[in-house]
Order: C-alpha cells, then sequence, then structure tokens
C-alpha cells in the first residue's frame, strides 16, 4: 500500500513539473500546484477508498472460503473420526472376544495339564501301564471290527498251553490266527530321551530299553506262536507312538531282531492300518466265498430249468394234439349243423307243397 502511494506522488510531481512548464496562461504556480494536490488527493482518496473496499470484499470472500472449507474439512474429519472410532469400537470388542477364548482356552490347557500329570502319575505303574494298553488295544479292535465281535477277534484269549494272549484275531487263511499283546517299555524310554540326563545315564537307559524291548519279543514269540493252532507271526502293540517312532528312527535293529522271531512291533497308527488290510481280505474272502455259493445255486437252477423246458415241451405237444382234435371237433360240428338245417330246409317245402 505504501509503496503504491509513492508511486502516486511520484507520478504526480512529474506531472506537475510538466504542467508548470507549459502553462501559457502565467496561472499561479501556487494556485496550480494547490489545485493539483488537491485534485491528486481526491484521487488517491478515491483510489485508496476503492482499493479498501476491494482489498475488504476480498477478504471477506477469501474469508468465507476459508470457513466453508473449514467447515467441509471439519466434517469431514468428524466422519472419519466416527467411522474409525466404530471399527476401533469393533476391533476392541473383538479382542475382548478373543481373550475371553483364550483365557477359555488356557483353563483347558492347565486342566489338560492336570490330566497329564495325572496320566504320567498312572502310567508310573507297570500294572496300570498294561491296562491301558489292553484298554487302548481293545478300543481299535472295536473301531475297525465292531465290538464284541467275537468271530473276527477276541480279547483276554486263553490258549491250550496255558498262555494268555491280549486279543487274537481270527484271520482267514493262510494268515490264520494272529495273537496280539500289548507292552509298554516306558522307564528307561524316559530316562533314554530326556536331555536333562547325563550321556552316561542316557547310554545306559538306552542299553536298558533294548534289553526289555527283546525281553518282549522273546516272550510273544514263545508264547504266541503255537504251530498247528497259531499263524507263524505275532503282533507286539505299542501303545506310545513315540516310543514306535523312537524305535524305527534310531533302533532298527530291534526290528531286525522282531523280523527274526516272526514278531511285528506296531503302534496304534500301523495296527490300525494292518487291521483294515486285513478287514479288506475278510470281506474279500466272504464275497468269493458267496460268490461260489451263487455259482452253485446257478448251476442247480439251470438243470431245473432245462427240466422245466423238457416237461413245457411235453404239455405243449399236448396241446396241440388237443387243439388239433379241437378244431376237426369243430369242423364235424359245422357239418353236422349244415346237415340238419339242410333237413330242416326239405321237411319244410315239402310241407308247403302238400298245401
Amino acid at each position: 500500500m505504501e509503496y503504491i502511494i509513492l508511486g502516486l506522488l511520484v507520478l504526480t510531481i512529474i506531472l506537475l513539473i510538466i504542467l508548470l512548464v507549459k502553462n501559457k496562461n502565467n496561472e499561479s504556480v501556487v494556485d496550480r500546484i494547490g489545485r493539483i494536490e488537491t485534485d491528486i488527493v481526491k484521487e488517491i482518496g478515491e483510489f485508496k477508498t476503492d482499493f479498501t473496499h476491494s482489498i475488504n470484499d476480498d477478504f471477506n470472500k477469501t474469508n468465507d472460503k476459508l470457513e466453508e472449507r473449514l467447515r467441509l474439512i471439519s466434517d469431514k474429519v468428524n466422519e472419519r473420526l466416527d467411522i474409525n472410532f466404530e471399527k476401533s469400537n469393533k476391533t476392541f470388542t473383538a479382542v475382548l472376544e478373543r481373550l475371553t477364548k483364550i483365557d477359555e482356552a488356557q483353563k483347558k490347557i492347565d486342566s489338560l495339564s492336570n490330566d497329564i500329570v495325572s496320566l504320567q502319575s498312572i502310567l508310573t505303574d507297570k500294572k496300570t501301564r498294561g491296562i491301558f494298553g489292553e484298554v487302548n488295544l481293545e478300543h481299535i479292535m472295536a473301531n475297525v471290527f465292531g465290538a464284541n465281535n467275537t468271530k473276527i477277534y477276541q480279547m483276554q484269549y486263553s490258549f491250550d498251553n496255558n498262555t494268555i494272549a491280549d486279543c487274537v484275531l481270527f484271520a482267514p487263511e493262510p494268515l490264520g490266527t494272529i495273537a496280539i499283546d500289548s507292552k509298554f517299555p516306558l522307564e528307561n524310554y524316559q530316562i533314554m530321551v530326556d536331555r536333562k540326563n547325563s550321556d552316561s545315564v542316557r547310554s545306559n537307559a538306552e542299553k536298558l530299553f533294548k534289553a526289555d524291548m527283546k525281553k518282549h519279543i522273546d516272550a510273544i514269540s514263545s508264547k504266541y506262536i503255537i504251530p498247528g493252532v497259531t499263524s507263524n507271526q505275532a503282533i507286539l502293540f505299542l501303545p506310545a507312538e513315540a516310543i514306535f517312532a523312537e524305535i524305527n528312527a534310531y533302533h532298527t535293529e530291534l526290528l531286525e531282531y522282531a523280523y527274526k522271531k516272526r514278531v511285528w512291533i506296531t503302534s496304534p497308527t500301523t495296527l490300525i492300518s494292518t487291521l483294515t488290510t486285513i478287514q479288506v481280505i475278510i470281506k474279500n474272502l466272504e464275497r468269493d466265498k458267496y460268490a461260489q455259493v451263487i455259482h452253485n445255486e446257478l448251476n442247480l437252477l439251470d438243470i431245473e430249468f432245462k427240466r422245466y423246458k423238457e416237461r413245457w415241451d411235453k404239455l405243449y405237444h399236448s396241446i396241440e394234439t388237443v387243439s388239433k382234435d379241437v378244431k376237426d371237433i369243430h369242423t364235424t360240428t359245422d357239418k353236422i349243423t349244415k346237415r340238419f338245417n339242410s333237413i330242416s330246409q326239405v321237411e319244410m317245402g315239402e310241407i308247403e307243397h302238400e298245401d
């Protein structure tokens, strides 16, 4: 603003000088300057008024636009805040639900931990471990073949040599009767795999574990493989997958030893697979047996059908003969009927002639 006024003053002075130089009417310089000054002040005042008014209008318009923009921004911000608050509220609610579920899961884990501790305390006793293995074995047999299916298997089966197997499977030939006995060598196994124990302790436990396994293999081979009674093989059931995996991964010599003794080592998973395969074999044999029965019945039916055909042929010929006789009788009947009609007509003609 100040620079504009200064520029106008400079321009006014220049115009004043020009007028003084060109003044031909010998007008008083003071009057001329006063008049020019008055005009200049007037113009400057008008310009200042117009300029101020224009500035105020622009400022008001700019202020209105700024307020409108701020209002729109405020509305947008409030809208975003509401949306974000709603999302945050949903997220917070979901987090609370998850925390509740986690808390429930933690309680279940604590309960499961207590159950595991209880199970470990139970399995420390050899007798309870034996019962655990037998119950597990019976559960597997029932799942595969059905509960109490004594035609396929029996629990606690007694042989004539005064031995009792945990389970006996009556498989078809050539498998035959297969004994399944549950063993659970846990103590030395736990010491062997416990990393907290020293190498010497673990090494000694490994030797004892192998000795336990060989002892169980020998016992099953000598008790439950009976010539002429059972199959030439038996099954050792380990109710713990971890022990079975340990043997297959690090103690394959035990598998070779069991193979020589005709004893197959199984876990719950592999036993189910083996029994499922045997179940398929049993079903196929039953299907083949019934197929033979059906074949025999079809042969008998073929004989009966041939006999039926012979009798039907005889009956057909008989019916055909009777049909011919019936046809001849029908022809004779027609002839007799015609003869009677002819005679009747002759008599009626003679009577009319006499009249």
